[in-house]
């Protein structure tokens, strides 16, 4: 039961990562063409700025995981600090996954729009 909910846990922060970037990066794109602004300029820049964001998000802030990164490392709990440094590394595959589907949708919008 353990093992699924970790993999539960993983895939949740993965997804949460992304879609924090990719919904930053859509309505940013919305509120630019409304202030007749470059869509895919703003979004590109907004996706570069919130990945960091996307992963204390998907982390569900940052204390939690210095406390278990505390107890891994000075308590000898190592099995909690490979769990944490998971999550984390599944959050920030998370983000630059959003942010190169973002990039991506530019490059087809500069093959597509020729």
């Amino acid at each position: 039961m353990e093992l699924s909910s970790f993999y539960t846990n993983v895939i949740h922060n993965f997804l949460i990562a992304f879609g924090v970037v990719i919904g930053a990066s859509v309505f940013n794109g919305i509120g630019a063409i409304i202030t007749d602004n470059p869509p895919m300029k703003a979004m590109i820049d907004i996706a570069r700025s919130t990945k960091i964001w996307a992963v204390a998000v998907a982390l569900g802030g940052t204390f939690s995981s210095f406390d278990v990164i505390d107890k891994g490392l000075f308590a000898g709990d190592f099995k909690a600090l490979i769990k944490q440094a998971l999550y984390v590394l599944a959050a920030l595959l998370g983000a630059n996954f959003g942010y190169t589907f973002i990039r991506v949708i530019q490059r087809c919008g500069q093959i597509w729009g020729r």
